[in-house]
């Protein structure tokens, strides 16, 4: 049954980014060079949701803080994302919107997984000499979060209550995706920038 959970949750997840057009590298591309900011207005509007939703879940005993997973902060993690970005300005997918992408029949796409699984493969065998570096040792005390959690098995690194932080940040998130314009570049912005999905 959760495997059948799992299918169901990510079809659906995939058919979301689908439709806002996560899955076409068109779209990603003009969000990142910033002509055209509706996807990002919608992962930033997704993210606040989710906190809100998850955080006062948790504060009426709705969301189990038992099932929270907290991932280890460590260098490497800053070293990543910026591969990681970089990565998704070239390409135009990231690793979710990849798979997505080739679900809906984009054939670049699956040259984009391939490339992600031979990365993935060159990282398992460097491994050790990354390790080796310390850039995968923890900081700031490892998994922890910014506000402490009552019940949570995470320590927190300020004494403010991380719910309620939690669901300020999510209100201010919320707040940013409606008032952040769509177009930060100066000039107009190019044909076809407010284009669907479809195109």
């Amino acid at each position: 049954m959760t495997i059948f959970l799992a299918l169901i949750l990510g079809a659906a997840f995939g058919a979301v980014l689908d439709r806002i057009g996560a899955t076409n590298p068109n779209v990603a591309i003009r969000m990142l060079n910033l002509t055209n900011l509706n996807l990002a207005k919608t992962i930033i509007l997704a993210i606040g949701v989710g906190s809100v939703l998850m955080f006062g879940g948790q504060m009426l005993g709705l969301v189990d803080v038992a099932h929270m997973s907290v991932k280890a902060a460590y260098a490497g993690v800053f070293v990543g994302g910026l591969l990681l970005g970089t990565g998704w300005a070239i390409a135009g997918y990231c690793p979710g919107t990849g798979v997505g992408a080739a679900a809906s029949g984009r054939k670049d796409a699956l040259f984009f997984i391939a490339g992600g699984l031979l990365g993935a493969a060159a990282y398992m065998v460097a491994y050790p000499s990354i390790k080796a570096t310390g850039l995968l040792n923890a900081i700031a005390g490892g998994k922890v979060t910014l506000g402490t959690i009552p019940g949570a098995k995470y320590e927190g690194l300020t004494a403010l209550p991380g719910d309620v932080l939690g669901i300020v940040l999510g209100l201010v998130f919320i707040a940013v995706a409606f008032l952040l314009p769509t177009n930060l570049r100066a000039g107009k912005a190019p044909a076809g920038a407010q284009a669907t999905p479809a195109e």
